[in-house]
């Protein structure tokens, strides 16, 4: 594995660990809601802007790690895989 691609999926396990983070912080939410309103019933902006904040920034690296796996030539993984499919032998990936 070379550096394109460890870093192709150290992104893809950021992408998945702010994706899982976000769903548990909203069940949180969820869970306990008195602990994130004010007496009027809004959320308190940190609340706010964790929620918002945490799927941005999933979007954000999965944009990072699409754009790192089209730089590095590194073939779409099958739905399942996180990791990059092995190259056929005689394939020099990563130059167009």
């Amino acid at each position: 594995m070379n550096a394109a691609s460890a870093m192709w999926v150290v992104l893809r396990i950021t992408r998945w660990l702010l994706t899982f983070a976000f769903i548990a912080y909203a069940l949180h939410m969820y869970a306990y809601r008195p602990g994130y309103i004010d007496q009027f019933g809004h959320l308190f902006l940190w609340a706010e802007l964790m929620l918002f904040a945490i799927p941005g920034a999933a979007v954000a690296v999965g944009f990072l790690e699409l754009m790192v796996r089209e730089k590095a030539g590194i073939a779409r993984p099958a739905l399942g895989r996180w990791r990059p499919a092995p190259a056929a032998r005689g394939e020099a990936g990563g130059s167009r």
